[in-house]
């Protein structure tokens, strides 16, 4: 984690549907995902000013994620995962992200599959 960044921010059980998987059957509707997303950053500013400007404005991010995701067609969760880090990451106060994907139903006599990737402004 980056070494200031201790406070975090959730976005907790995001739910959208999109094209994801590579097989024939599941490339023919798109299907539920649950994303949950970790957001680090330095929020000391905004816990004393009160102030949306000096912290991570999640709605916007959301906003972003969720226009992306119902919008993409990919064959792996790992690259999803990766595009949401990547929206996450454009924001200057995000120094890292750790984003879960989950797959409802995805094996059977299990109730999700799911990814989680971490990554790290450079």
């Amino acid at each position: 984690m980056a070494e200031s960044a201790d406070d975090r921010i959730h976005i907790r059980d995001l739910m959208c549907r999109c094209m994801v998987g590579i097989y024939p059957e599941e490339r023919r509707e798109r299907q539920d995902v649950i994303i949950n997303i970790t957001m680090w950053a330095d929020y000391r500013a905004a816990c004393k000013s009160d102030d949306i400007a000096d912290t991570v404005d999640y709605k916007a991010i959301k906003k972003q994620v969720i226009a992306m995701v119902e919008k993409s067609s990919f064959s792996l969760l790992e690259r999803l995962a990766q595009e949401i880090a990547g929206i996450c990451l454009e924001n200057a106060r995000v120094k890292c992200v750790a984003v879960t994907v989950d797959k409802p139903g995805a094996l059977r006599f299990a109730r999700s599959v799911a990814v989680e990737i971490v990554r790290q402004r450079e």
